[in-house]
């Protein structure tokens, strides 16, 4: 029997200081390999169903560690706050903060990408059937013994994405508008933050959103180190995890979900200490002890911005007609236009 990751132990040492803030809770027990771990959320601020709402994960893929630290270490902050920060006391009576840090435990227990059954979770939602996917990398449904597997043509999903997307719908159902940030690692050189659709290089109907939250990131992190720009400008994806959450919400009317993954750029930390990628993990995650505490901290200012975007939703989201018109085009132009590399 594999004993639990450093990660989940650290994450289940957070959880009884969190249940005196908030609510605590399993969404699912990850299994597979022999192996049977919990999925834990925690759910801060308002009940409120109509309030704005920010949702932080981690750990969708196991061999990216380094999302579920992040993501932690963000928690922690958070946490601490809690204490004695009156202002983080008053914004949570008008928002909800949620955290999933480890959605694939069992992936992160055996070292792998995938979770228990082979299944890549991110490629785990059932298919568009406008899909165009890159091939392999932008997922297969052929066998779980090849990379990149969302799971055989037609069966359900595998119990940690159902159980992510059930909490996320149940907390974003009825706001107004919600932030997600789901935090990732293996791709370049620089920290890329992906926007849907995933699945298509078409723009998504709320991309005026997107720009007015660039031109929020930009004014307010005039020095930010990230790349901001949809996922299928580098890949398209079949069956996208963030896509499907997306469309459920936009579906419903009234409200959106502005789903963000954070792809921190690890080909750095192999370019700045090339025998990691001799490891499993060295290829995804910092090695090096003062890489790893670089990392932990340089995204804190990036979770603060996302709490008051949250909170204060209201005063940049919700562009009059004449604004949207010109948010959709800008935006258009930034990723969309030919010629918009």
């Amino acid at each position: 029997m594999i004993a639990a990751t450093p990660e989940l132990v650290v994450l289940e040492r957070l959880l009884d200081g969190a249940s005196r803030h908030g609510e605590v809770s399993v969404l699912v027990h990850a299994e597979g390999a022999g192996l049977r771990l919990p999925v834990h959320a925690l759910r801060f601020g308002t009940d409120a169903p109509d309030a704005p709402a920010l949702i932080v994960v981690g750990g969708v893929h196991g061999l990216e560690r380094i999302g579920t630290e992040v993501v932690l270490a963000f928690l922690t902050t958070f946490l601490a706050q809690l204490a004695w920060d009156e202002v983080l006391g008053e914004a949570l009576r008008r928002c909800r903060v949620c955290f999933v840090p480890l959605v694939n435990p069992v992936g992160l227990a055996l070292r792998r990408r995938a979770n228990g059954r082979g299944v890549d979770l991110m490629r785990n939602a059932p298919p568009h059937p406008e899909t165009v996917a890159t091939p392999w990398v932008g997922g297969q449904r052929v066998s779980p013994r090849l990379p990149w597997f969302g799971g055989h043509a037609g069966a359900p999903m595998e119990p940690e994405a159902a159980a992510l997307l059930r909490f996320v719908d149940a907390q974003t159902r009825a706001s107004p508008l919600a932030l997600a940030l789901d935090v990732h690692s293996g791709f370049g050189m620089v920290d890329r933050l992906w926007f849907p659709w995933a699945r298509t290089r078409r723009p998504l109907p709320h991309l005026a959103e997107i720009y007015a939250f660039k031109q929020l990131l930009d004014q307010t992190l005039p020095n930010h180190v990230y790349h901001l720009e949809p996922t299928a400008r580098v890949y398209t994806i079949d069956g996208d995890l963030w896509d499907h959450a997306y469309d459920t919400r936009a579906a419903r009317g009234g409200g959106a979900l502005l789903p963000l993954t954070l792809e921190l750029g690890s080909w750095l930390w192999v370019k700045k200490n090339p025998r990691q990628v001799l490891s499993l993990l060295g290829g995804f995650n910092p090695i090096k002890a003062h890489r790893l505490r670089r990392t932990l901290r340089r995204h804190l200012p990036l979770f603060d911005l996302l709490l008051r975007a949250t909170v204060s939703v209201r005063a940049w989201a919700f562009p009059d007609p004449a604004r949207r018109a010109a948010l959709d085009a800008a935006g258009f132009a930034a990723w969309f236009a030919a010629g918009s590399r």
